[in-house]
């Protein structure tokens, strides 16, 4: 899953160094909502904006976490 989101968001936001250590620094309002809406509609689950948090967009791995966690309170 971890890969699979890495290229989804490589395509999405090709400037941002997904692999940095403090990732959410890197964002904008814009590659949130974007993060957010993609992640949403690929894996079927609902994000809202009380999920941008940074701890919740730290790093790819906790991008990763989100989804899980999400998917499992389905």
């Amino acid at each position: 899953m971890k890969e699979e989101i890495k290229s989804l968001l490589e395509e999405l936001l090709p400037l941002v160094d997904l692999d940095a250590d403090f990732l959410f620094a890197e964002l904008d309002s814009l590659g949130v909502t974007a993060i957010l809406m993609t992640l949403s509609t690929k894996y079927g689950i609902e994000l809202e904006a009380a999920d941008a948090t940074p701890k919740n967009l730290r790093n790819l791995d906790s991008i990763v976490d989100l989804v899980k966690r999400k998917q499992q309170e389905k």
